[in-house]
């Protein structure tokens, strides 16, 4: 390589982790300067320490389109932008994975689309994650790579870089032979997991999907969990992701949280039972049937509002993919429709709120909750059950 800032920031890295996004986002100040911020998902949360730690490296997509910043420090790690344009947001990330792998992977409400040229992108632009990760990572480091949108990744690094030991997880889940098998790339997908040396996955049954389509649609020697391939032995093992149930609970359990659970009771009206949901907007999360669940509780009268309310919490996403815009509509008249019929002047039934928010504010939404629904249709791990249970350190509510 040449004197670029590639080489100076990243170079020879021991441990690499290439995800679809940085550990941070891009925002504007008040002053109208733009500065970096950490990401506030769980997988932030969960590499940052590991990458960190080993003074390593971060591949992803900065979430703009266009030219990509140049490698930069944050937080310990040494972040490395991989730029994609606005044609390739729509293909790769919108397209593909979002509108076709997402749906396949829950196989819930929405049928996927499969287009040629979202899968041309895709592969391009998968491609060009793995020369980022080969040209920073030091000899027979360890490259750990994330997620639905960068499953070529693994053989694609392989074949630039055999030193390296690759590993890969999948944070969503993985489908049966009988469901994979309608996608026109499958073969593909399993051939680019296979170059790494340990597939992850949140469930066991997940693994074993895996394995069972390597087996017959590749016909490999495989036993349990361990995959024959290329003179290579693959393990594909599940690794439940968790949360720092500590941290979390030191959190809750603060005098700022206490008091700011009493107070956001006080703001509810004082209702007697406040029930909690806590989702990314999104399909598979039931936010819908929830709603309709709580609806018909009014309906029969087994609730009474604003004795018994409903928070919920959507943040948003995916705001461009024509799926996720409906849904918002149609959650948005749901709810609507409830606080039309069942709200009063004391207050509404549903208290709907389709903004992030911040892990205080949450913590304490946590202790003021009664009742915390968590009811996907079908998730790979759902963190907010486990937060909640680590805010209870009170032992109140029912989850």
């Amino acid at each position: 390589m040449g004197d670029n800032s590639e080489d100076r920031i990243g170079a020879d890295s021991p441990v690499i982790v290439v995800a679809n996004r940085l550990p941070v986002d891009q925002v504007v100040g008040p002053d109208g300067d733009t500065h970096w911020q950490r990401s506030p998902g769980g997988l932030v949360t969960a590499l940052e320490p590991f990458v960190a730690g080993r003074g390593g490296a971060w591949v992803g997509w900065s979430g703009s389109a266009g030219d990509a910043p140049e490698p930069f420090e944050s937080g310990g790690m040494s972040l490395i932008p991989v730029p994609l344009t606005e044609e390739e947001v729509d293909r790769y990330y919108e397209g593909m994975s979002n509108a076709s792998l997402w749906p396949l992977y829950h196989d819930v409400v929405e049928k996927p689309e499969y287009h040629r040229t979202w899968w041309d992108t895709y592969v391009q632009v998968n491609k060009r994650f793995a020369e980022r990760a080969a040209a920073v990572a030091g000899e027979g480091a360890i490259v750990w790579v994330h997620d639905y949108q960068l499953q070529l990744v693994p053989a694609l690094l392989r074949q630039q870089r055999p030193d390296l030991t690759i590993g890969f997880f999948l944070h969503i889940p993985f489908p049966p032979y009988e469901l994979f098998t309608q996608l026109p790339w499958r073969s593909a997908i399993v051939e680019g997991l296979l170059g790494a040396d340990l597939v992850g996955f949140q469930r066991p049954a997940a693994g074993s999907n895996f394995v069972q389509l390597a087996r017959r649609l590749h016909d490999l020697p495989a036993r349990k969990h361990l995959i024959e391939y290329d003179g290579r032995t693959v393990a594909a093992r599940a690794f439940p992701i968790s949360i720092d149930v500590a941290a979390f609970d030191e959190l809750a359990s603060s005098p700022e949280v206490l008091a700011r659970a009493e107070e956001i009771r006080k703001e509810l009206g004082n209702p007697s039972k406040i029930i909690l949901g806590v989702d990314r907007l999104d399909y598979t999360k039931g936010i819908g049937v929830r709603l309709a669940a709580f609806e018909e509780l009014l309906e029969d009268g087994a609730v009474e509002a604003p004795d018994t309310v409903l928070v919920q919490v959507a943040t948003p996403s995916r705001e461009r993919v024509e799926h996720y815009v409906h849904m918002r509509e149609t959650i948005e008249q749901q709810v609507g429709h409830i606080n039309g019929v069942f709200g009063s002047i004391a207050g509404p039934a549903v208290h709907y709120f389709n903004q992030s928010m911040p892990r205080e504010e949450l913590a304490a939404l946590y202790r003021a909750a009664d009742v915390m629904l968590v009811t996907p249709y079908r998730d790979g791990m759902n963190l907010v059950a486990k937060e909640y249970v680590a805010a209870r350190g009170d032992l109140g509510g029912t989850l």
